[in-house]
């Protein structure tokens, strides 16, 4: 039911954004006795945070969450926000992507505000719950919780992300850049008289791939990639283009990191004024998230596993994220090495119109969270 409650508060990125699920999630945090707050980020874009004191203040346990989602989209056969319930699902946008496990985080997290309000002595380390804005975009929520200090490098951060029941951990970095070529104009009967911008781009591209394709592997994240998103140029189709630019993504796997990646634009814009006289390239980088590796001595993923082990019946499985999360964005910024995901719903099913969550999966990882925080109080 708070999952449904969740999905009909229309929270898109860009859209409506995020302020009457936080007002809806604030309120549900005070009823439950946490104590509560909001921290704007950006217009009345807020975070928000509850948190039950336990006896000491960190490492705490931090349930990590966003509140928003990407827009409606297209394709539609179901109400998106009408949360209906049919088949042992819940449709609508962010039922997966991730109002169900928001709801199963504030059930665990509301269920153990009633237990220690009143009795703080009686829990070990602190439970918080942080809900955050722009995940779906910039992830100014989740480094804003890192700079106000709602969360430190000590602390054992889970988002609930949805991860098709297995613990993810691991997730390649994401380097962004803008490429840029500025040629000269000249008639498209005489091309000799200009500089191919766009010529000089498609040699710059083309060398961006080859070396990225001859990057070595990781072990676990496999191979760096690269993807060019958007390109534009040129102002007629008789005329050599002056003018050319175009964005890249790369997902990057050790041992390539952001100023390796730079080093490689550095040599294409190279290649593309060599091959193409005339021709000059820029690039600034316009994102920067390092990769995150799994560690397997992190005793928040020891502490879930076995959680998750005592819920299912089976062996937890912990593999790559595919994506890029909030609490990744923690551990790149501090260096935890206690930040995780676990969540339900398969990522499949994220951001596609007639999006759905599993009511099974709902239960079982509110259980796993419930059995969380009781291991947790023995560490």
């Amino acid at each position: 039911e708070l999952t449904r409650k969740l999905v009909q508060i229309e929270s898109t990125d860009p859209g409506s954004w995020e302020y009457e699920i936080t007002e809806f999630i604030r309120t549900f945090l005070e009823k439950a006795g946490a104590d509560t707050q909001c921290c704007p980020v950006q217009g009345k874009r807020s975070n928000v945070r509850g948190v039950i004191h336990g006896r000491r203040e960190h490492p705490a346990l931090v349930f990590l969450c966003h509140m928003d989602t990407v827009v409606k989209g297209d394709g539609w056969t179901k109400d998106p926000f009408a949360a209906q319930v049919s088949d042992g699902k819940i449709w609508g946008r962010g039922a997966c992507d991730m109002k169900a496990g928001l709801a199963c985080a504030l059930t665990a997290f509301g269920e153990a505000a009633s237990r220690y309000a009143q009795a703080p002595d009686e829990l070990p380390y602190s439970l918080v719950f942080i809900g955050t804005v722009d995940e779906e975009a910039d992830m100014k929520g989740s480094e804003a919780a890192v700079a106000q200090g709602w969360i430190t490098a000590e602390d054992w951060v889970l988002d609930m992300e949805p991860t098709a029941g297995k613990i993810r951990m691991a997730h390649k970095g994401r380097a962004w850049f803008l490429l840029e070529t500025e040629g000269v104009t000249a008639h498209a009967s005489m091309p000799e008289k200009g500089a191919d911008a766009i010529a000089g781009m498609a040699f710059m591209i083309a060398d961006i791939r080859r070396q990225i394709e001859a990057t070595p592997a990781h072990e676990e994240l496999g191979r760096s990639t690269v993807t060019f998103g958007q390109i534009e140029g040129g102002y007629s189709p008789y005329v050599v283009s002056d003018h050319c630019r175009v964005t890249i993504d790369m997902r990057i796997a050790p041992p390539l990191d952001r100023l390796a990646a730079e080093e490689i634009l550095s040599h294409a814009v190279g290649v593309g004024e060599q091959a193409v006289p005339g021709v000059k390239g820029r690039f600034q980088v316009t994102g920067d998230r390092p990769p995150v590796e799994t560690h397997l001595e992190s005793k928040l993923l020891c502490v879930l596993k076995e959680s998750v082990e005592a819920v299912t019946g089976k062996e937890a499985q912990t593999e790559v994220f595919p994506g890029y999360t909030d609490t990744a964005v923690v551990a790149g910024v501090t260096g935890n090495q206690n930040c995780m995901s676990y969540g339900p719903g398969d990522l499949a099913q994220a951001h596609k119109p007639d999006e759905y969550v599993s009511i099974a999966d709902i239960e079982r990882c509110v259980s796993v969270y419930r059995e969380l925080i009781c291991r947790m109080e023995l560490e």
